[in-house]
């Protein structure tokens, strides 16, 4: 792993939704480093603040929304920047990869034109004619026909639409990419080869990157860390096979165990699962906020908040049972 100063660095991060008066946490404290030739994962269920913190490493939350803590991209603080450094920040030094293409692609623009505006940003004053060879290296990069960049995005499929949206990300040559359910309602063929490219864009430019995903198992083959959130906040953090194989923490545990695994007739015909759904934000139980769910509950849980504390093989678990907690 890349022992240089990391390429990202998020620390005590908080973010409170205000609506009439009410403010909804959906990120909690959370801390999280990338590093430059790094894939790091954050997994969770839906509302558990995953988007959220996404949109905030390019300072993309709405207005009304309350930041506290810091988030340092090449060590500046994104949070302060001035509008200026956010707006060179953006697509020439992170990145990011929008859930659902077909929503996020402007459906009255060919999709070379859609690539080109990023860097016509960035590149101001570069020819058409560089720009037309470009476009064509970035699609080609992401295993697409140059020729598909006169295509409308109805007429591309939607591992091709998913495709583009990473070839835009990579217009600018970014060192960070964000990666939001790049695979979401893509079938599983395609979800690998979409998989595959993002893994060689690490590889062949060391670039960073975070990707965000509900399925435990694909971030598991694909990262080298994985972060799993709850209620807005990390619960276990660890190396990407060890939380899917071993996890510590009983919501981890939860993720992996909803995944029947080749061979095992037991986990095929009755698939672990967990019932029921996140707390509300801004209705939290008292301690930890996974104890109404959790299939090891003992009465601390619902007084002790638990944080995260470290374990052996480079892991931590915000779990009281965990360790020498109680048994």
């Amino acid at each position: 792993m890349n022992t240089d100063a990391p390429l990202l660095r998020i620390e005590g991060l908080r973010l409170t939704y205000h609506s009439d008066g009410v403010g909804v946490p959906a990120v909690r404290g959370v801390d999280l480093v990338v590093r430059r030739g790094e894939i790091v994962g954050v997994a969770g269920e839906s509302g558990c603040g995953k988007s959220t913190l996404a949109s905030t490493i390019l300072r993309l939350q709405p207005a009304s929304a309350r930041v506290e803590g810091t988030v340092e991209f090449e060590g500046v603080d994104v949070l302060t920047m001035r509008w200026g450094e956010l707006r060179a920040m953006r697509w020439a030094g992170a990145s990011i990869v929008f859930q659902g293409a077909l929503h996020s692609l402007n459906p009255v623009q060919r999709a070379g034109a859609q690539i080109v505006e990023a860097i016509s940003v960035h590149e101001p004053g570069i020819d058409q004619a560089a720009l037309d060879v470009r476009v064509a290296g970035l699609l080609e990069e992401v295993g697409l026909s140059p020729a598909l960049a006169t295509a409308y995005p109805h007429q591309l499929s939607g591992g091709q639409r998913q495709r583009v949206m990473i070839a835009m990300a990579l217009a600018c040559r970014p060192s960070l990419i964000v990666a939001d359910e790049p695979t979401t309602a893509l079938d599983v063929m395609v979800q690998a080869q979409v998989l595959e490219v993002l893994t060689g864009l690490v590889r062949d430019r060391g670039v960073g990157m975070l990707i965000i995903s509900h399925d435990l198992s694909v971030l598991a083959n694909l990262c080298d860390r994985i972060a799993v959130m709850y209620a807005g906040r990390i619960v276990e953090v660890g190396p990407g096979d060890a939380i899917f194989a071993s996890p510590l923490h009983p919501y981890a545990a939860a993720l992996a165990g909803a995944f029947p695994r080749i061979g095992d007739q037991a986990s095929r015909f009755a698939p672990a699962g967990l019932a029921g759904d996140p707390p509300q934000p801004e209705a939290l139980p008292p301690g930890c906020t996974f104890a109404p769910r959790c299939p090891r509950v003992v009465s601390e849980c619902h007084q002790v908040d638990p944080q995260l504390e470290d374990h052996p093989g480079h892991r931590k678990a915000a779990c009281i049972r965990v360790g020498g907690g109680v048994r």
